[in-house]
């Protein structure tokens, strides 16, 4: 059973399908190795200003960042798996330094919140290393898959 991916884009300047959205998180549910857990996720596209605010008003840092991930609540008749909150903005900037497209970076993002949910953090050292390589593996998994986002910019 798939679950159910709520889509929010709120950033003027740039459209997200939904839809691609969706297969990706799918692709991701069938990752070996990290569990998501069961119920619905949501998936917002902001822009710096509103994700800025949002990491100041919960964790207390007023900086822009790429990717914030609320962690749900399991419900018995209703799981919330979490929210993932992916900066535009900042995947624009990430995208044109590495060289990627701005759909390649977007999609990095949602692997990324997808792997919070699914244990990982990156607050130290050792954190980070095992987030790049759940990255690394995640976004394997989903070329493997032809899981891509669709971008209009």
């Amino acid at each position: 059973m798939s679950r159910v991916v709520d889509i929010s884009v709120r950033h003027a300047r740039t459209k997200v399908s939904a839809v691609s959205v969706q297969r990706v998180v799918h692709a991701l549910d069938k990752l070996k190795g990290y569990r998501c857990p069961e119920g619905s996720l949501s998936i917002a596209f902001l822009g710096d200003k509103e994700t800025a605010k949002l990491h100041d008003e919960f964790l207390g840092d007023p900086t822009v960042t790429d990717v914030i991930t609320f962690v749900g609540e399991e419900h018995p008749g209703e799981p919330f798996a979490g929210e993932i909150c992916v900066n535009i903005d900042q995947a624009r900037r990430a995208a044109k330094e590495h060289g990627v497209t701005l759909a390649t970076e977007l999609r990095l993002y949602v692997a990324h919140g997808w792997l919070h949910l699914s244990g990982l953090r990156d607050g130290n050292r050792k954190e980070s290393a095992a987030m790049r390589v759940g990255e690394a593996v995640a976004v394997s998994h989903l070329d493997k898959l032809a899981a891509k986002l669709r971008v209009r910019d």
